[in-house]
C-alpha cells in the first residue's frame, strides 16, 4: 500500500501526540513493506526528505509568522499535494481545520480515513464562535471521510449517538519504561515517592486547579510538582495565585522523555486531570512508566484504566485520596497497567490494527 499521513506538524516527533503517532505508525508500516509519506511543516527542525525510510514532504506553513492562517494554508496545501499522487490511503490525524478542504478527495481515488481525536469543541479556552467552527469541521469530517477511526470507546459512543456513524476503535500506543535515572530526582530536588506529580497543558479542562486545591486541603507536606508550559492564560493565572507556595512547584515544560518517565515512576501519586477525551497519550505514558495514577473520573479515562487506578472529580476527593494513601495498591495497579500496555497499547499492535482497517476499506468496493 501507499499511505499518506496528514494533520501533524511532522516527524520525528518534536511536538505532541499526533506527531508521535505519525512517527511510530509510519516506521512500523515501512518495515512491513509499505510506502509511507508524512507531511511536515516547513518550520519543522528536521529538514531531510527521508526519516527511517519514511518519505518526508516539507510544506509551506510559516505558522510562526502567520499563526492560525499558516495552519489553514498548510492543511490545504498538504491535501492538494496528496490528492495529486497515487496514494491508496490518505490518513488524516484530526480534522481542524483540514476538514474544510476534504472536498478535494473528489480529485483522487485514494480512500480518506480520519482519526477523530477528542472532543475538541468542548475545550474551555475556545470562544463560542471558534467552538462553532470546530463543530463545522467535525460535521465535514464525518460527511467526507470514507472511514472514521476513534482512539477511545467513549469517542466512538459520541459519534454513534450524535451522528449515527460507526468506525473502528484503535488506541494510541506507548513503550514500557524500564531504565529510570535517579539523578533526575536530584536535579528537581525530590526523593523517591516523596512528591506528587501532574503533567499537562495548562488549560482549564485539565483540572489543574482542582488538583492544587485538593492538595492544599490535604495533610501532606510532600511537594506537588506541575510540569507544563505555564505561559497560557490559565497557566499564568495558576502561577499568580499559587506560585508563592513553596510546596507547589511549577517546573515548566520538560521535553526529555526519560526525565518525565522517571518523575512519573517515582511520584507518590500521579494526577491525570484530562477531561475532554479520548485516550490521552500522557495517560498511556504514565501507565507504561508504572505510575500510581489518580485520574479525572470520565468515561474516556475509565475506559483506559478500568479498575487499575483511582478517580476524582472534586478537590475534596483529591484531599481524601492523599490522606488515605494506600501503598499496597501501587504494585497491583503497576503490574496490571504495564501488562495492558504490552498487550494492547504497544505500537506494533496499533500499527497492525490500522493496516487491517486499510485493507478492509480498500476491499469494500
Amino acid at each position: 500500500m501507499k499511505i499518506a499521513i496528514l494533520g501533524t506538524r511532522g516527524i520525528p516527533n518534536a511536538y505532541g501526540g499526533f506527531e508521535q503517532c505519525a512517527e511510530k505508525l509510519s516506521i512500523c508500516w515501512v518495515k512491513k513493506g509499505h510506502k509511507v509519506v508524512v507531511y511536515n511543516t516547513d518550520e519543522h527542525p528536521y529538514k531531510k526528505s527521508e526519516f527511517n525510510d519514511v518519505e518526508i514532504r516539507h510544506i509551506f506553513a510559516k505558522e510562526s509568522k502567520l499563526k492560525i492562517f499558516g495552519t489553514f494554508i498548510y492543511d490545504y496545501l498538504c491535501l492538494k499535494n496528496a490528492v495529486k499522487d497515487d496514494f491508496d490511503i490518505i490518513l488524516n490525524l484530526g480534522y481542524v481545520p483540514s476538514a474544510l478542504f476534504f472536498y478535494l478527495k473528489k480529485k483522487t481515488g485514494a480512500k480518506f480515513l480520519t482519526n477523530m481525536d477528542g472532543l475538541e469543541w468542548k475545550r474551555e479556552k475556545w470562544s463560542s464562535l471558534l467552538k462553532k467552527f470546530i463543530k463545522l469541521c467535525e460535521r465535514r469530517a464525518v460527511a467526507f471521510s470514507d472511514f472514521l477511526i476513534f482512539d477511545n470507546e467513549g469517542i466512538r459512543d459520541y459519534y454513534l449517538e450524535n451522528f449515527k456513524v460507526d468506525g473502528e476503535v484503535i488506541p494510541y500506543g506507548a513503550g514500557i519504561f524500564d531504565n529510570p535515572d535517579l539523578s533526575v530526582l536530584e536535579k528537581y530536588g525530590v526523593k523517591k515517592y516523596s512528591y506528587f506529580l501532574t503533567i499537562a497543558r495548562f488549560e482549564p479542562e485539565n483540572n489543574l486547579e482542582t488538583i492544587i486545591k485538593g492538595y492544599l486541603k490535604s495533610n501532606s507536606k510532600f511537594p506537588l510538582l506541575l510540569v507544563g508550559n505555564p505561559q497560557t492564560k490559565h497557566g499564568k493565572y495558576l502561577v499568580r495565585k499559587y506560585g508563592d507556595n513553596s510546596n507547589i512547584r511549577f517546573l515548566g515544560a520538560i521535553y526529555n522523555q526519560k526525565e518525565l518517565n522517571t518523575l512519573r515512576l517515582f511520584s507518590k501519586l500521579y494526577f491525570h486531570g484530562h477531561s475532554v477525551g479520548g485516550t490521552n497519550p500522557s495517560l498511556l505514558e504514565a501507565m507504561a512508566a508504572g505510575a500510581y495514577i489518580v485520574a479525572h473520573r470520565n468515561r474516556f479515562n475509565r475506559s483506559v484504566l478500568k479498575e487499575n487506578g483511582l478517580f476524582f472529580e472534586t478537590d475534596n476527593e483529591i484531599a481524601g485520596l492523599i490522606n488515605s494513601f494506600d501503598e499496597g495498591k501501587r504494585i497491583v495497579f503497576q503490574e496490571k497497567n504495564v501488562i495492558k500496555i504490552k498487550n494492547y497499547y504497544n505500537w506494533e499492535s496499533v500499527a497492525e490494527k490500522y493496516l487491517r482497517v486499510f485493507e478492509k476499506v480498500l476491499n469494500s468496493n
